[in-house]
């Protein structure tokens, strides 16, 4: 009698045994994901970070030498595509500041699981998330946009100095919002789209790579001594910025793990 129980035991262990399993492998093939995005900056594949700040090594398109001084940037609406198509929408912002060394990386929790081709972000804000005060922290950040040139945010600062026949002179490449005149302004915000990554394990670390020359050559070749300062009220530089932008990230390194 002693060994029929025991064999019975031995039978309901390996039944729940079988039961336990099963739902492990279940959860873990519903569990969601965490994907971290690294932001990582260069000059023409020369690596830029605040280390490299205030010194004159950059040259640019047009062959102006120039410094940089000051560079924080907003990325929001990130997407992750699927093959078919369809997306998942993550409602999140970044302000990145390579100036201080902040914002350089945003992890993603609860990522639903899935075999993802191509990933997409927003260069500042939308029409619809640019709204004035309404971010607390980005105020305290002294990130506001002027309510005269459209209000909303800034979507980028890069501040430095370039030479102009050996005497450094200051430019502020500030972008946000077009003022075309008077009360009325134009949506300049752009949307950042890098295909070709292939994501179908449980996390991922995926370097977003923004390549600071390309703000200074395509497809507008950038002429300071026509845009250096007092640019934020300038319709014409705000639009170059706007064309010059959408060439400026590509996808870098990515990792995944189980």
């Amino acid at each position: 009698m002693k060994s029929l129980n025991l064999l019975r035991l031995a039978l309901l262990m390996l039944v729940f045994g079988v039961f336990f399993t099963a739902c492990d492998e279940d959860m873990v093939e519903d569990a969601n994901t965490k994907v971290t995005f690294n932001f990582t900056h260069n000059f023409d594949g020369a690596n830029v970070t605040a280390n490299e700040f205030n010194l004159f090594d950059f040259i640019n398109e047009k062959g102006d030498t120039l410094s940089l001084t000051k560079l924080r940037y907003l990325v929001s609406e990130i997407r992750l595509y699927k093959a078919n198509g369809d997306s998942v929408l993550f409602p999140f912002y970044n302000l990145v500041d390579v100036t201080n060394s902040t914002g350089l990386s945003l992890t993603i929790l609860d990522v639903p699981q899935d075999a993802y081709t191509g990933i997409s972000f927003v260069f500042g804000f939308d029409s619809i998330n640019n709204i004035s005060d309404a971010y607390a922290d980005l105020n305290l950040a002294s990130w506001n946009w002027p309510e005269m040139l459209g209000g909303g945010y800034h979507f980028m600062q890069m501040e430095g100095k370039f030479l102009e026949q050996g005497e450094e002179k200051p430019y502020a490449y500030h972008h946000g919002t077009a003022r075309v005149s008077e009360g009325v302004f134009e949506q300049n915000y752009f949307t950042a789209d890098l295909s070709g990554v292939t994501l179908n394990k449980a996390n991922a670390n995926i370097e977003i790579k923004m390549n600071i020359a390309e703000w200074y050559k395509n497809p507008n070749t950038w002429d300071f001594s026509t845009y250096s300062t007092m640019l934020m009220p300038n319709y014409n530089a705000q639009i170059l910025m706007h064309e010059n932008g959408k060439s400026v990230f590509s996808l870098g390194t990515v990792d995944q793990t189980n």
